[in-house]
């Protein structure tokens, strides 16, 4: 597939709503109110220019705190009729006023989310958790994962669906809650081995074993995430695995080629965060497409220069905007990593570029501070 490069934003704000469209009995009928986050991703084509006639993510960023402003402790009924979450998407993509927007999404709280794109697609997301134990038992002799240990679990039941432009909002987050239920019965506090199904309990194939018995009744369901830890985890749809994994690290920086008044000229620094996404398929007897170790060890190398380092003094990364270092990132990675399809670069949490060359793997929630 072609390259695609795009620049993503999130802003927050504090806002109380009421969603009369919903039953009288339902919890988010009367008045209530979230911390919300608001993320906004810009094609790379449509960028728009800030004052100081740069195609940057500052200026997106800036465009998006000033509509988040003119919301932000207010009553969202004075200003949407219906403030649903896919209602306040297509706000704040009108606030924007940019072309090439490519998807606004609106997450209420930490747990759930809905992006609209620029086709009124919505994807609904709803994340639980549940705490087990497993040990894979395919792995080779000394492998850490051999050995029986546990995680907090994390689930992202995904849902597409196509919206009109006047459909006020997709599935209910409370039904998507009602699907889940049996599963957080079947999985918390067990050992996952002992599970019909899941003898070889890997990410991949838990969620596989998720999908297998929740497609034929919740048809909405894209696709099912499983994070096996906070840095890592695996995306299945029922025919495709994606798994990421995460890293962060610290580096000083200076942008050459911006004004001198721009802060961004000066000596400055960030704490990023990275997130390697790979496509492949799946090993039958290991019960994983690539192990997570095995990714973290590739990039290590491309790590050790980057971390606790001024990016400027490394060979092709003179002037590290987002949009060159994400490039330069894939030049390094892609020969260590043949599997590797897309790149999250962030400076700032939910703040950075996108550049993706393969299929589009479902978005994930924003990390809590």
């Amino acid at each position: 597939m072609s390259e695609r490069f795009y620049y993503e934003a999130i802003s927050r704000f504090e806002a109380a709503r009421r969603v009369g469209i919903l039953p009288s009995s339902h919890r988010s009928h009367g008045l209530h109110g979230h911390s919300f986050i608001v993320r906004a991703r810009l094609g790379e084509v449509a960028t728009t220019k800030n004052k100081d006639g740069d195609k940057n993510l500052s200026s997106l960023v800036q465009r998006l705190k000033r509509c988040s402003a003119k919301i932000d402790y207010t009553l969202l009924n004075d200003t949407i009729e219906e403030p649903t979450n896919e209602n306040l998407a297509r706000w704040f993509r009108e606030c924007l006023d940019l072309g090439g927007i490519s998807n606004i999404g609106i997450q209420s709280t930490v747990n759930e989310g809905a992006d609209l794109d620029a086709d009124n697609n919505v994807h609904i997301w709803r994340r639980f958790r549940f705490e087990a134990a497993h040990q894979l038992p395919n792995v080779p002799r000394g492998h850490p994962c051999g050995e029986a240990h546990g995680h907090g679990f994390e689930v992202v039941l995904h849902a597409n669906q196509s919206l009109t432009k006047d459909d006020p909002m997709g599935i209910d987050f409370d039904l998507i809650d009602e699907k889940w239920a049996p599963f957080h019965q079947q999985l918390n506090y067990k050992n996952l081995n002992s599970i019909d199904g899941l003898e070889n309990p890997t990410s991949e194939n838990i969620a596989a074993w998720i999908w297998e018995r929740l497609k034929d009744e919740f048809v909405e369901l894209s696709w099912v995430s499983v994070y096996e830890t906070k840095s890592s985890g695996c995306h299945y749809d029922g025919e495709n695995y994606r798994i990421w994994k995460e890293r962060g690290f610290e580096s000083a920086l200076v942008i050459e080629n911006t004004p001198k008044h721009n802060p961004e000229h000066n000596l400055h620094g960030h704490s990023y965060l990275i997130r390697l996404h790979l496509t492949a398929p799946l090993d039958e007897v290991l019960g994983w497409t690539v192990d997570y170790g095995d990714v973290k060890e590739k990039f290590s190398p491309i790590y050790k220069q980057l971390d606790h380092n001024q990016l400027n003094y490394i060979d092709g990364l003179t002037s590290p905007d987002i949009r060159t270092f994400v490039h330069w990132i894939k030049a390094q990675v892609s020969p260590k990593i043949p599997e590797l399809d897309r790149i999250d670069l962030y400076e700032t949490p939910g703040c950075g570029g996108i550049l993706s060359w393969g299929s589009e793997p479902p978005i994930l929630p924003i990390k809590a501070l």
